[in-house]
């Protein structure tokens, strides 16, 4: 007897229950009609308009085996069920589709038959798909024979094979390929992959999530470049995958030429590590690690580099070079972030090498200062406390490792209770510091502070802040007359201060439609009443680098950190205006300051601090849509408005093609530590092509001249570093070629060129 299905829009789905009630293993399941001749076409052409209907509904779990088709014949005496016409067939997660589907029971017990002719499509529990020109498989619709099989995996990965015969959780593939890479172009015609691994024969495991290859070769666009008697690397859905990962070249003028050879680890889910053995042509083999372990409360990463190198230092002239031999030289760096319960956490970070230049010889990294941390902290909805540990190691040639500073304890805590006083809020907050060094100044800090806030509009428009502010310090300081700089040197012995301030804070602003936009002009007054405070005999080991600009302009204390403080009364002034206009804004800020009593003599020269006006600064922006943006920053001398520090941000372009540059000069007339004049300029690009190529480069110059600064040795236009290279990705492979020169060397560190070559072949050699 025969069912007809009704007209089209209207299927009817046919629901075989007393026939071919089965049992079966559950899955997810997903069809979609693919023809294996349109390997690679992201929208194929014949693809099925059902199958995001389908695909929406999930298959149900049970032992039935369910089938829906435009036409479904049942012979009773043969117990043969012949659907044709958008067929499909499901048991429990399991789904199979194709033009016609033969199934034949089985009246001794054993597994009936399920045959699949034309556009057949099954997908198993993984959500792997199955596409063939014909599928014989057993009822469970989990074993059987593919011809002219294309499996489409989960990270976009294809295998094909002319025979493939499916048992469990495994596909064995004769005769077969591998690749992820498209084999039609964006215009629909065919093209020869980028890379694909042609084997003898192809395992893939579902449950180990790995692909096996017996006799296999690599072929780039269609060429043959490698042979692998024997070859496995997971599939997308692996977590973690041991197994060799793909190499990288470098080219550099003191290692030579250096090929390293990824080797990585995968013992447990958590758990994973690479080597990576480095072998170069001028020096030593090197050993590059990374372990990464999720523990309980959080993840903990490990990373270094270590090797048995000559090494170069200079000696107590300056200019002197020392060999110092074969030496052990390494680097290690340790991180993570440890959630203890709700409210306690540790995050800790941890770098240190052997020697000041090993990280730049060795392409790591460029700092001259490594920062090491501890912190164990308290977060809830009203309060933070945080008990850290800090240590420094400086890489420069004049850094000495004595006066490298231990902070161990650090304690920070900050309260801000849900309390309304006087209609504003208070806040506490207190600071404990022992800074210990091996050969220099000691320093033992405490104090604590109370601030009360309220904020306000008046009938007018006023936005009126309120604030209020008391402070109390403590600090016991030995071995003073050891401080790098005397200028940062206190006094010995303890010492305390006390400190407070009143002040208020009026911003007016007036908006409105002007020039086809809106805009905004608001006039800032600020007004802070407090006594003279002396900051001599106190150590400064915290706020040096300090200098008057935009973002302090208003604080009530603007220098950073905690052991200057600028006291006495003044008064600020300034404006921000803001232009908004379809597809452009502009923005712009400027202000200034009068002491009302002292000079500010206790801040150094330059910083914009002295005297009883303050420097001009300043900041203005404007923004083009989403392409432009140009940011200035400036600070102008009081008296002759000569420009004493201006910073210029400029960026070009999108998210693949852009331009940007930095470019800063400091004319402050200063020599201390950290705030010396100089010209500097950054640029950076990258421009997409060709669809798939990109060329990308960065340099920075020193612009430095005599008149700037008389101490530099530069003649105004010394690149420091530049990097320009050219990268190919497209959605199966990336090759990047760069080259990379040093200009300023550091002992063993000798400018020179660095060449590198990196290759991906995606979804393996991860």
């Amino acid at each position: 007897m025969a069912f007809t299905a009704p007209p089209p829009g209207k299927r009817r789905s046919a629901l075989l229950l007393a026939a071919a009630t089965l049992a079966l293993a559950p899955a997810p399941a997903l069809a979609q009609r693919l023809s294996p001749a349109l390997w690679g076409n992201r929208d194929p052409a014949n693809r099925d308009p059902d199958a995001e209907q389908r695909a929406a509904t999930p298959p149900r779990a049970g032992d039935t085996l369910d089938f829906g088709a435009d036409q479904l014949i049942y012979d009773e005496s043969r117990q043969l069920v012949i659907a044709s016409g958008r067929v499909e067939l499901t048991r429990d997660a399991y789904r199979l589709s194709a033009d016609r589907v033969e199934y034949q029971r089985s009246s001794d017990g054993t597994p009936g038959e399920v045959v699949a002719i034309g556009n057949v499509s099954i997908t198993d529990p993984a959500g792997n798909q199955a596409m063939g020109d014909r599928i014989t498989l057993t009822d469970t619709l989990r074993d059987g024979a593919i011809a002219n099989m294309l499996l489409v995996l989960n990270d976009g990965g294809r295998l094909g094979a002319r025979t493939a015969t499916r048992a469990g959780t495994s596909y064995s593939l004769d005769r077969a390929a591998y690749s992820p890479c498209a084999v039609i172009d964006n215009i629909g015609c065919p093209q020869t992959p980028v890379w694909k691994i042609k084997a003898v024969k192809i395992v893939y495991d579902e449950s180990r999530h790995r692909i096996s290859y017996r006799n296999a070769s690599l072929e780039m666009f269609g060429v043959p470049v490698l042979y692998f008697p024997r070859l496995s690397h997971p599939d997308g859905d692996a977590p973690r995958a041991a197994g060799v990962l793909v190499p990288a070249i470098e080219l550099q003028r003191q290692l030579g030429l250096g090929v390293s050879a990824p080797i990585h680890f995968a013992p447990g889910s958590d758990f994973d590590a690479t080597l990576t053995p480095w072998l170069y042509t001028a020096t030593n083999p090197a050993l590059a690690f990374q372990a990464r372990k999720l523990l309980k409360d959080g993840p903990i990463q490990v990373d270094g580099m270590f090797t048995v190198s000559r090494r170069f230092d200079l000696a107590a002239d300056g200019f002197t070079e020392l060999d110092r031999g074969e030496r052990f030289r390494a680097y290690v760096g340790i991180k993570g972030r440890l959630q203890h319960s709700p409210h306690w956490r540790s995050v800790f970070s941890v770098r240190l090498t052997t020697d000041d230049t090993f990280n730049r010889r060795y392409g790591l990294g460029f700092d001259d200062t490594l920062r090491s941390s501890y912190a164990l902290e308290r977060i809830t909805d009203e309060s933070w406390l945080s008990v850290a540990a800090w240590y420094f190691q400086g890489l420069r040639a004049t850094d000495r490792a004595g006066e490298s500073p231990l902070l161990l304890p650090l304690i920070d805590y900050d309260w801000r209770p849900d309390w309304d006083i006087g209609g504003g809020r208070l806040r506490f907050g207190a600071n404990s510091t022992l800074l210990t060094r091996a050969s220099g100044q000691d320093m033992f800090r405490a104090l604590g502070w109370a601030r009360w806030d309220r904020s306000l509009t008046t009938s007018l428009g006023h936005r009126v802040t309120l604030s209020g502010l008391a402070r109390g310090d403590l600090y016991d300081v030995r071995d003073s007359t050891l401080a790098t700089l005397p200028e940062y040197a206190g006094r010995d012995g303890w010492r305390g201060r006390g400190f407070g301030l009143a002040a208020i804070d009026i911003a007016w602003p007036f908006a409105g439609p002007a020039l086809g936009g809106e805009q905004m002009i608001s006039p800032r007054l600020q007004l802070v009443a407090a006594p003279r405070v002396a900051n001599l005999g106190f150590p400064n080991e915290d706020a040096r680098a300090f200098e008057l600009d935009d973002n302090s302009l208003f604080d009530l204390n603007r220098t950073p950190g905690l052991d200057r403080i600028e006291s006495g009364s003044r008064v600020t002034w300034g404006g921000e205006y803001m232009l908004d206009r379809p597809g452009w804004q502009i923005r712009a800020e400027i202000g200034q300051s009068l002491r009302l009593d002292g000079d500010g003599g206790e801040f150094a020269a330059g910083t914009g601090y002295q005297g009883r006006v303050s420097d001009v600064v300043g900041r203005a922006t404007l923004k083009i849509g989403r392409l432009v943006e140009l940011t200035q920053r400036f600070r102008l001398d009081k008296n002759s408005f000569a420009v004493r520090r201006n910073e210029i941000d400029l960026t070009i372009g999108g998210r693949r093609t852009y331009v940007s540059a930095a470019y800063i000069r400091l004319n402050r007339n200063v020599t201390l530590e950290d705030l010396e004049d100089r010209q500097e300029l950054r640029v950076a690009g990258r421009v997409a092509f060709a669809r798939y190529w990109t060329l990308f480069g960065n340099a920075i110059i020193d612009l430095t001249t005599k008149a700037d600064n008389p101490q530099t040795t530069g003649n105004g236009f010394d690149p420091i570093r530049h990097r320009i290279g050219v990268e190919y990705e497209d959605e199966c492979f990336r090759v990047g070629f760069g080259w990379r020169r040093d200009y300023v060397g550091d002992r063993d560190f000798r400018p020179g060129n660095n060449f590198q070559i990196s290759v991906a072949f995606k979804t393996i050699g991860r």
